[in-house]
């Protein structure tokens, strides 16, 4: 019994290193821009050729354009804003929303999120997987923090009539994001109407109009 407990600890313990960015083996790997090398991250630059200025980005005091049909405009400094970045398993984004503007439910498929809202309020939400689906959601004011699970579709709308500002950090160097209407709707090709029809119980026209919009 003592000898299942210690494997399924370890085995949970191994299952917990597999799903993160792996830890780095030497102080920094800065990405190499155009480097044709493909690794689970970037190539690294030579150590002896690292400045300051790859561990620095600037420009996130510049607001985001939102006029755009959701309202709303990710600024990311992910490792190809910021090459220093590459290997440790964080990075960062901006996201402005125009007076109801809406960031549409979406997922990061390899990393939690923390929120942090710097102007404005904004009503932030995430739904819990299959059965419940439940929607856990609050209003924001500037200050609040909020975090989202990794792989749960969650969104933010800006609840006032005001510009808002947020400030996203992430647990992965590369958090990949899936937004939601347009993987289903927007796919390339196109997912079969009858298909889409039948999992949104509506009408194959009305899949067709959602699908132009896409």
């Amino acid at each position: 019994m003592a000898k299942s407990v210690l494997l399924i600890c370890f085995l949970g313990v191994l299952f917990t290193f597999g799903a993160a960015d792996h830890s780095p083996l030497q102080d920094f790997c800065v990405a190499q821009a155009g480097s044709a090398v493909l690794v689970n991250g970037l190539a690294c630059k030579d150590p002896k050729t690292v400045q300051a200025n790859d561990f620095s980005f600037s420009g996130l005091h510049l607001p985001g354009d939102t006029s755009n049909a959701v309202g709303s405009r990710v600024t990311p400094v992910f490792a190809a804003q910021l090459p220093g970045l590459n290997t440790l398993g964080i990075s960062l984004a901006r996201v402005d929303y125009a007076p109801w503007g809406v960031n549409p439910p979406h997922i990061h498929p390899r990393a939690s999120q923390i929120l942090v809202v710097l102007e404005g309020t904004l009503e932030v939400g995430f739904i819990t997987s299959n059965p419940d689906n439940r929607l856990i959601s609050k209003v924001l004011q500037k200050g609040d923090v909020f975090v989202f699970p990794q792989g749960l579709v969650h969104f933010e709308r800006n609840a006032g009539t005001v510009n808002a500002v947020a400030i996203a950090a992430l647990g992965s160097q590369n958090p990949g994001v899936i937004t939601v209407t347009n993987a289903v709707f927007g796919s390339t090709p196109d997912i079969a109407m009858d298909i889409l029809a039948k999992a949104f119980q509506v009408d194959k026209n009305i899949v067709g109009q959602i699908q132009s919009k896409f």
